[in-house]
Parts: C-alpha cells; structure tokens; sequence
C-alpha cells in the first residue's frame, strides 16, 4: 500500500514529477475523483497551466475520470480561478493541474466540486488518498467520453460583467506574468477596457526563467517596480504562476499590502450590498474589519486558509473574504478566490477619480506590519508554550488560539504565531502603530521563539 502522506496536503495534491507524482498515479487520482463525485455528477472539467508536464498529467487524470463512467470537459490550458469559473459555470467538479508558484520539477492537483467547491482533507481529499492508497475498484460499465471546450471568452466576459470599468480614465498598468498563466488571461480579460497593458514575462514558460512565480517574495517583484517607474505607469500588478493570486505595487513601484487591497475591494463591495458581511483571515491587519465595520459591513474573522474562508463565506453568506497571502474570494464567483477579479476591482477605483494609486489606498493601510517571518525549530509546541507563557504574564495580554496563538498588547499591537503544516517551521506575523513598534515586538518574540 503506497503511503501518500508526502504529496496530499491539506488543500490539494503536490510533488516532485517522476518521484512523487508520475501519470499512472495522477490516473488513480482521476479515478478516485470520479469515484467521489459519481453521485453527484455526469460529467467532471479539467484544466491545466503552462509546466511541460501539465498536459500529460491532466490526461491521464482525464483517463481515471472516464474509465469510471464519468465524461470529461478539457478546457487545456487555464489559470485555476478560470478552472473555478468553469465549475461554477458548467456545474460541475473540477480538476486543475498547477503547482502554483512552486519550481519546475513540481506539479499538483487542485480539486473542487461543482460550483467550485472546496476539496480539502475534510471535504473529500482524504477519501481519495484512502481510495488510491488502498486500490481503484475497476469500474465494469461503459467508459466516459472527453471533449474539449475553450472557456476563456466567457470567463473574461464574466469577470468584466461585474466591474464596470467603462467610466474609467485611461489607464497605464504594468503587468508581470511570472511566465505564467497570467500572460494567457490577461490579453482577453483587458481586451477592449481603458488600460494600456506593458507587458512583462507573458511568454508561457514552466522553468520560470525570469524569476519565481511568487509575487508575495519581495525579490520576485523588483523588476515589476522598476518597470513601473521607468514607463511612469499608474499601477503594476503581478501573477503567481496559477494566476490566482495577484500582487499590486502603486506608481511609485511601492508594494500595496493584500489587507489594503482587501479593505479597498470590501468597501466596493459593500457600497453594492450594504450591511454585507466580509471574511478576513486573522492575520490580515486589524484596519479591515475597522474599515468593514466603518462602512456598515460586518466584518468576521476566521483561520488561515482557503477552504476555512470558504466555508465561513457560505455559512455566512459573505459577500467578500481576503487574505493576507493576496487570495480573494467573491461570492459572486463561487466564492472561490480570483486575483483577477481583485485587480479589476482596484483599477477600477483607481479610474474613478483624478488621485494617484497610492492616495487611494493610503486610506486603507493603517498600521505597520513585519511580513511573516519563518523560524525552523526542534519542537513547535514547546516554542509556542513558551511565547504563550511569556505573554500571558503582561497586564493586559488578551490571547486567543483559532489559529496558533494570537496576543493583542494594550495599545493596539498584536502578533500571531503558527506552526506550519509541513515543515518544521513557525510562521510569525506583527502588526503594531509604526514600525518601531512592530520591530521591537519582533525582536522579542523571536527571541521567544529562537531561544
């Protein structure tokens, strides 16, 4: 019985190509997918980024899919918030081929059910694991069929239907592809909108020879900054390779934070649907649900992670949730997550009035903050035990544990600390009124933490 533990994480399916992850397998996923769905479903889409070994791999969990009954949709290549598009669209569960911004020799499955549905260790993942882990039962019926179809029209018809740019001043905007899928999307979601689009890296490349496809890494977006001050464009926005995520930097090539582009984006949406509620993560920064509450939403707070966001979005019916990673979620999209519709959102506000991007979004970026900071550690429960001790001791400490630890400091600072869920790492976030304060919190809970 092989053990899968190494490759199917909490949300989906990732590992190294020809050692953890090869097409005979990817086809007993693709079976154990169909499997799981069957009751639901006729028909399951799949799609598939730019990496060399995406098609093959796609196909071969086209090939699981229909040897149990089930028809398959192949929309090829695609960005996974088009992927979720598709299923919520078509109705149906999907399968996306992407290791997001991970390096070449990787590649993964991202699952959903129909209307874009989470598939995450609770909802689904693990079955499949235990499904392969155990052996595919053959299937003795009749095989499914595959078709193709190109959803990508529809999909950028929808994404403008719901943001109305056509009042717009012309805009300049960089754009970095990261040599993702970005550079696939772009050119027929901007097609025909007031935006004149500088390009940079759209060349479809799963070596990613420009730099990582990981906008969150300040490193990863130098050259979109100096693009933008060298053409004097109004905003430049970058891609992780799945392009689900986008990253924003204002005229100025100065870094926008995900808390100020989920602010900026609740707020839109709210003037929609007043009174809405908005998801946050707990490490967004404390000026969300401020600026929520602010203008007459109601903000809710919730764990780290897509299918936890999710799944308070539909318990709640949210109209909005954001995260500090530059995922966001719309209801009005399956509640899936779309950097693309969040970047839509932010050029539109920006078009609205005569202000520079980074005017705008000064009202939305209150505090200080530190990024999150990772330390390896011999023993993650000890280390929090002792961050937990220490601050519980301060006068006024309020400590919380939805997700890690979380200390609220008199004053207004605060700090989350979290283990990861795969490598032998704490994950430190701050936020605090200036960034003395946040530097000094640092220091001390790092040394916490590093002993």
């Amino acid at each position: 019985m092989p053990d899968l533990s190494g490759i199917v994480k909490a949300y989906d399916i990732r590992g190294v190509v020809g050692e953890q992850l090869d097409e005979a397998l990817v086809r007993d996923f693709g079976a154990a997918f169909a499997l799981l769905v069957k009751p639901e479903t006729p028909s399951v889409v799949i799609g598939h980024d730019m990496r060399d070994s995406s098609p093959g791999l796609a196909a071969a969990f086209a090939e699981g899919v229909t040897s149990q009954g089930l028809d398959v949709v192949s929309i090829g290549l695609c960005s996974t918030d088009e992927l979720y598009f598709a299923s919520g669209s078509l109705n149906m569960p999907g399968a996306m081929f992407t290791a997001s911004h991970n390096p070449a020799e990787y590649n993964g499955i991202k699952m959903c059910r129909a209307g874009a549905a989470p598939v995450g260790q609770d909802s689904g993942l693990s079955e499949i694991r235990d499904t392969v882990e155990q052996g595919v039962p053959e299937f003795q019926g009749q095989r499914g069929s595959v078709t193709e179809r190109d959803v990508l029209g529809d999909y950028a018809g929808y994404l403008r239907g719901l943001v109305d740019l056509s009042g717009s001043r012309p805009l300049k905007v960089v754009v970095d592809a990261g040599n993702g899928m970005g550079g696939h999307t772009v050119p027929t979601v901007f097609d025909g909108l007031p935006i004149e689009i500088v390009p940079m890296y759209f060349e479809l490349d799963g070596t990613f020879p420009n730099h990582e496809a990981n906008p969150l890494d300040p490193k990863n977006i130098v050259d979109l900054q100096a693009k933008v001050r060298e053409t004097g464009a109004d905003a430049g926005v970058a891609f992780d390779g799945d392009a689900d995520r986008c990253f924003v930097v204002d005229e100025r090539g100065e870094p926008v934070s995900p808390s100020a582009i989920t602010a900026l984006v609740a707020v839109r949406e709210l003037a929609k649907e007043p009174g809405g509620t908005v998801i946050h993560n707990l490490i967004t920064s404390k000026g969300v649900p401020e600026i929520v509450a602010e203008h007459g939403g109601n903000p809710v707070r919730t764990r780290v992670g897509h299918s936890f966001i999710k799944a308070e979005m539909a318990r709640t019916g949210a109209i909005f949730g954001g995260e500090h990673s530059a995922h966001y979620y719309f209801r009005d999209f399956w509640r899936a997550d779309t950097g693309m519709l969040a970047a839509l959102h932010v050029l539109a506000a920006l078009g609205e009035q005569d202000g520079p991007l980074s005017s705008l979004t000064q009202d939305f970026s209150r505090y200080a903050a530190s990024g999150e900071i990772n330390s390896t550690v011999d023993d993650q429960v000890a280390r929090m035990l002792a961050v937990k001790d220490a601050y519980a001791g301060k006068s006024g400490a309020e400590i919380d544990e939805l997700d890690g630890l979380t200390v609220q400091l008199p004053g207004g600072a605060w700090f989350n600390l979290r283990p990861s869920n795969t490598e032998p790492l704490l994950r430190l976030n701050v936020e605090a009124a200036d960034r003395a304060a946040v530097e000094a919190l640092t220091d001390d809970v790092l040394g916490l933490v590093r002993g």
